[in-house]
């Protein structure tokens, strides 16, 4: 596992704070607009967690899936730079998230009273308590079955035709108040969300996400 990776490398004390998720790989943090999805144009400090195992190859964020490119960074700091920011909403992505125990950072960041939101493939235990939680699965590593519970927004990247199928086998396992979305991958979107439009039309039931941030050049 990855968290075996990035442990031998501690020490004693530095493997217990990363146990305890008070120490995370970290690849970026920054203050920005959500993009996608049900928060869309919501103002949130984003920190990308480093560290995925799901691969998959449209991925615009390959840099983040070796965990040991990117430095262990204390909790705490990361909870004093949002502070300073005075963000309101925060939007915990990856890399994959779930990798790690992020019961000590949600509740650090609930302690100061902001909204904290989650960005995963559900192929890990969920930890953490979370204001709300997108679903986005993967066809390497399919979700576990507790991500469909937690699950308040699924939302489904769409590269070819069978992706619609492939879509509604995870909207079947939801729960039925889960916000369903339908996003085109962006090298493919010219082709596919056509057909997303015309789907929606269809199947009502569901939305469009798109990435607004790339159309208005923002991280």
């Amino acid at each position: 596992m990855i968290n075996i990776l990035i442990k031998n490398k501690l020490s004693e004390e530095q493997q217990q704070r990363f146990v305890e998720g008070k120490m995370l790989p970290i690849m970026e943090e920054f203050y920005s607009v959500q993009g996608e999805g049900y928060n869309t144009g919501k103002a949130a400090y984003f920190i990308r967690v480093g560290g995925c195992d799901v691969g998959c190859h449209w991925c615009d964020v390959k840099e983040s899936w070796n965990p040991d490119l990117h430095p262990l960074v204390d909790v705490q700091q990361i909870i004093e730079n949002i502070i300073e920011i005075e963000a309101k909403a925060i939007v915990i992505t990856g890399g994959e998230p779930l990798l790690y125990n992020l019961d000590y950072i949600t509740n650090q960041l609930k302690a100061i009273g902001v909204e904290v939101f989650l960005e995963t493939s559900g192929a890990h235990q969920s930890s953490g308590s979370w204001d709300w939680y997108c679903l986005s699965p993967k066809k390497n590593i399919p979700p576990l079955d507790d991500a469909y519970h937690y699950a308040d927004e699924l939302k489904v990247i769409i590269h070819n035709k069978n992706d619609f199928k492939w879509a509604e086998e995870h909207a079947a396992k939801v729960k039925k108040h889960c916000r369903l979305y339908l996003q085109p991958e962006w090298s493919s979107q010219e082709k596919m969300l056509p057909l997303i439009i015309e789907y929606v039309k269809k199947h009502t039931q569901w939305s469009i996400s798109l990435q607004t941030h790339k159309y208005m050049h923002i991280p």
